[in-house]
């Protein structure tokens, strides 16, 4: 049996190694770095208060997933955040930034909104965890069916967003 001591060290060093991709996640879900710290502080606070049932990370990681969507779609559904809510916040925080060109950041952040709520979660879901179709739908509670088609959508919308504009050169 693991004692208290030995708990709190496993959840500080598991919070130092993933709270980057908890944030990353956060803010591809929400948008917003500011709504998306609050998504991964009370996500920390809800899997510190479990700590003690998990044993594997891969369950571990789950969880907080599981977590992290389930307290996005409370923040999303309370009625004075649809009030109050501002305009996206385009930074993301620099200690988080993917390999991408800052245009292209821009870009894919904007898309990346543009989808309605579930899509952009699937996607984040499917494509920035690397999660499995059934691993998606397990997580927020879907049909695979429904997985695939929000997928489908979302990566025909982000084409069509995304695609390079060309113009020819005659003239």
């Amino acid at each position: 049996m693991r004692t208290r001591a030995q708990r709190e060290a496993e959840f500080s060093d598991y919070v130092a190694r993933r709270r980057t991709h908890l944030f990353r996640t956060a803010w591809l879900i929400c948008g917003d770095s500011h709504l998306a710290e609050d998504l991964v502080q009370q996500t920390l606070t809800k899997l510190y208060v479990s700590w003690h049932r998990l044993r594997e990370e891969s369950a571990v990681d789950a969880y907080a997933r599981r977590i992290l969507v389930n307290t996005h779609l409370d923040e999303v559904r309370r009625p004075f955040r649809r009030s109050e809510r501002s305009a996206p916040d385009d930074e993301l925080d620099r200690a988080g930034r993917m390999d991408l060109a800052y245009e292209d950041l821009d870009d894919l952040g904007a898309a990346l909104r543009a989808l309605p709520p579930g899509q952009r979660t699937v996607v984040v879901l499917r494509h920035y965890w690397g999660l499995s179709v059934n691993e998606t739908a397990d997580t927020l509670g879907i049909a695979p069916g429904t997985v695939k088609s929000q997928t489908f959508e979302a990566i025909a919308q982000l084409r069509r967003t995304l695609e390079p504009t060309t113009t020819t050169g005659k003239g």
